[in-house]
């Protein structure tokens, strides 16, 4: 029998690549499944922080923005501003007339009521007054010869031997002498007050301002001689707004400062208030009394200062800047233990222009509380106050705080 040999028969081609296939995709499920347990194993471990509790912020204050509360008065003020002028001011008029014949005096010497100013020739005066002294020894003869004769005509009329007629003539004629003597004596007198008036005299102490006249000069009565300036008390004559004068009352206290002495403080007291204002300024001028026992300052000098029109007791005072209002209540934050607190506190006198507020309720001296309006800085949060050192130049404002 004859065999035939037949081929072998050839294994399918298609089994090898769908091996690999297979193989491919084995290795792939396994590279996924661990990266699925790789990312599951990094989600467990960030879990546990992600549930941490977020640290709180902690707010560095700038010394600028906190301030310490202290207690001391409050003040409300008017401004002003005004010349002073001498309470007791003098110009000296010659009461005669005459030659001057001593004017020594000069602008800017102190002088004493009393002292002698000027020096007129007596001599025409002089004569005057012996011409009418001459007049009343004159008078006074022919009153004693009325009085005599009167005399004598009453012993007449006493015997009948004169009528009652006669005797009232002559009792007449002493009641004219007598009236002639009253008339000389006037005039002796007034020729001696004239003697007296050639000597002018300082009727006040104080400085000299002006000196009118010089040794030699003519004057005539009522001539001015000399100006005396007393500057122991001024007055500062001040235009207030007449919308500002129902704030001013008598016996208020002034400061001011005048050019020249810029480092130093006046006082003065308003003494009166004019009742009448100033019809093209719209302003009432005020009189305030200034003592200047020292002499310091000089009239016509320009002041400017301010009157208390109000003022407070010892109380808490606290700047306007760190004021808020929350629903109509006036409320500051305070720093307490590291934290901030409202406080609801009760304002009293309020000066603007200082800027600060009484507050009478709701605050103790020695409090810190901010001024500074910051974001972020509410009740509750927590602050660090910065440590003032010489090496800071100037505060910054609030930061968060390192750490």
């Amino acid at each position: 029998m004859n065999l035939t040999t037949l081929p072998l028969k050839s294994r399918p081609r298609w089994r090898l690549p769908l091996i690999g296939l297979v193989v491919l995709g084995l290795a792939g499920g396994g590279w996924t499944v661990m990266q699925a347990q790789s990312k599951a194993s990094a989600t467990q471990t960030a879990k546990p922080d992600s549930k941490a509790p977020a640290k709180e912020p902690v707010y560095e204050l700038a010394s600028a923005d906190v301030t310490a509360i202290e207690s001391r008065p409050l003040a409300m003020s008017l401004p002003l501003s005004g010349s002073l002028m001498p309470v007791a001011q003098a110009t000296v008029r010659s009461k005669v007339s005459g030659l001057v014949h001593e004017s020594g005096m000069r602008e800017g010497t102190t002088v004493h009521e009393g002292d002698v100013l000027v020096r007129l020739d007596q001599a025409d005066l002089k004569a005057r007054l012996q011409q009418q002294q001459a007049a009343l020894d004159e008078a006074q003869a022919k009153l004693q010869l009325a009085q005599k004769n009167e005399y004598n005509s009453y012993m007449l009329l006493t015997q009948k031997y004169i009528s009652q007629t006669s005797y009232d003539s002559t009792s007449n004629a002493v009641d004219l002498a007598k009236a002639a003597v009253k008339s000389a004596s006037a005039m002796v007198d007034i020729a001696r007050i004239a003697l007296n008036d050639s000597t002018v005299r300082a009727p006040i102490s104080g400085i000299v301002s002006k000196r009118h006249v010089q040794a030699g000069d003519k004057v005539a009565p009522d001539m001015p001689v000399y100006t005396i300036v007393s500057l122991n008390e001024l007055t500062l004559e001040a235009q207030v707004p007449t919308t500002e004068i129902p704030r001013v009352k008598v016996g208020q206290e002034v400061r001011f400062k005048v050019e020249g002495y810029a480092g130093r403080q006046f006082n003065g007291k308003v003494a009166r208030i004019n009742p009448t204002s100033e019809l093209g300024s719209r302003s009432t001028i005020v009189y305030i009394a200034v003592a200047n026992g020292d002499g310091a300052l000089h009239g016509g000098m320009f002041a400017k200062g301010t009157i208390t029109t109000e003022h407070s007791d010892d109380a808490p005072v606290v700047p306007v800047a760190a004021l808020r209002d929350v629903n109509g209540q006036q409320v500051v934050y305070e720093v307490v233990n590291g934290k901030v607190v409202a406080r609801n506190v009760t304002i009293g006198l309020r000066n603007e222009d200082e800027g600060y507020a009484q507050v009478t309720d709701g605050l103790s001296p020695g409090a810190n509380v901010i001024v500074a309006k910051l974001e972020g800085v509410k009740p509750g949060a927590k602050v660090k106050l910065a440590v003032p050192t010489s090496a800071t130049p100037a505060a910054k404002p609030a930061m968060l705080a390192r750490g």
